[in-house]
Formats: structure tokens, C-alpha cells, sequence
């Protein structure tokens, strides 16, 4: 039988935030929360992290994600992207003599996701009959209004023949959530595009996503994150 399987991507060597995949996020490691949503939404036969790290498989194990192998060290540095992380961990599955037909790439650090989320974009990915379902949320300013500031420290727009019109008129931009990116196996492993006419959006509302990149960045979603649960939001 054909399986559905979720990785989660979690090396060690974060330099930003140190430890920042098991480091503590309102009461646990941050990876749980992805791990919970993932097990708890039903859509899995496996829930895998990928991981070089001892102490993050650790963690993982505990709170019942599989870690089947050690991430090998070329895929483990700062340059390498998701998707050959995700064909990596669905070539090894299929090594092992499973057949893999839907994957999802959950981020160790998404710790908004919910788990009827996840399964909302499964079905979506199914209806829509595409390649990939991910993550995307709205940008809050029109990009068109967007500035940059030269090396004399001058500004000047990026499409200075829209100053004059209305933000209502202007095109809808939006951003990848990076919370999640469900996939057919054969599109991870042939390293199709996710940002294309293969896929499908799931849109979330912005209040729903954070970045976590910076210590400040941390600060804020765990203020957010117990304010959403207050609200019944998460």
C-alpha cells in the first residue's frame, strides 16, 4: 500500500538562534508542536524528523515522531534548500521497501500549525489534483509601494509609475507561510518547482503566521501563541 508521510527537517547547526528546533517555546521544545499537529491530524502512516543531530532525534522520539536515519552531513549545511531534504527522506523510505505517494514538509519552527489545517490542505491537494498545496498568507502593504534606499542613503521606488494609483487598485501580493508544503512524492523527487502553476495555495490569515529568525522574532510568537490559545484561535 501506498503511504502518506510527513517530514519534518530539523538540523542542528542553527546560528541565530542556537539550539533553535528543541529550544523551549512557551513550555516545550518548538519542534513538539509540529510533531503533535502532525500526529494528531490523521493523515500520516509515518511522522518523520530528519535530522544530523543527536540531542533534536532525542527529542523527536519522545514525542513520538520516527527517526528512522541520520540526516547525511552534505544535507545538513546552511546552503542546502528543503526539497532535497524532503527526496532524501522519502529515497531512503522507498529503499526500505515502502511505496510513498503524498508527503508534507512541516517546519520544525511552525508552532501556529493546527492540525485541521494540515488536513484541510491534504484534501485540497486532492481536489485540486496539482503537484503541491502550501502555505501562503497576504502581504499587509502593497509590495508596489515598496522603496529602496541607494548607497548615498536616497530613496526611490521599485514601480515609481504606480504613485498615483489608488491601493485598492493595486494587484494582491502574497508570501509563502512557511509553515507547510504538501506534495506528491514524485514532485519532491524530481525537485519540481513549489512556487508554480503545479500548486495550489492554502491561505492563512496573517495573525497565523510567524517568522522565526531572530531572538526577537521568538519573543513575539510566543506572546502571539498564547494569545491565540486564549482566544480559542489555535
Amino acid at each position: 500500500t501506498k503511504m502518506n508521510i510527513c517530514v519534518i527537517p530539523a538540523r542542528g547547526g542553527s546560528k541565530r538562534i542556537p539550539r533553535k528546533n528543541i529550544k523551549d517555546f512557551n513550555g516545550k521544545p518548538i519542534i513538539a508542536y509540529s510533531i503533535e499537529a502532525a500526529l494528531k491530524s490523521n493523515c500520516f502512516d509515518q511522522v518523520i524528523v530528519s535530522t544530523d543531530n543527536n540531542e533534536i532525534a532525542e527529542v523527536a522520539k519522545k514525542y513520538d515522531a520516527h527517526v528512522p536515519f541520520v540526516r547525511p552531513d552534505e544535507l545538513s549545511n546552511d546552503y542546502v534548500g528543503t526539497t532535497p531534504v524532503i527526496k532524501h527522506a522519502i529515497e531512503w523510505m522507498e529503499d526500505n521497501n515502502n511505496s510513498i505517494e503524498n508527503v508534507c514538509c512541516l517546519y520544525a519552527t511552525a508552532p501556529f500549525i493546527q492540525s485541521k489545517i494540515i488536513s484541510k490542505a491534504y484534501q485540497k491537494l486532492r481536489d485540486k489534483r496539482v503537484n503541491y498545496c502550501f502555505s501562503v498568507t497576504s502581504f499587509e502593504y502593497p509590495i508596489q509601494r515598496a522603496i529602496k534606499i541607494s548607497n548615498k542613503g536616497f530613496v526611490e521606488m521599485f514601480y515609481p509609475r504606480l504613485f498615483n494609483t489608488r491601493s485598492q487598485d493595486l494587484e494582491k501580493a502574497y508570501h509563502d507561510a512557511g509553515q507547510f508544503y504538501w506534495g506528491k512524492a514524485h514532485a519532491f523527487k524530481d525537485e519540481l518547482p513549489i512556487f508554480s502553476e503545479v500548486s495550489t495555495p492554502y491561505f492563512l490569515e496573517s495573525f497565523l503566521v510567524q517568522d522565526i529568525d531572530t531572538e526577537e522574532d521568538w519573543k513575539r510568537a510566543e506572546i502571539m501563541h498564547q494569545v491565540l490559545k486564549i482566544k480559542n484561535l489555535i
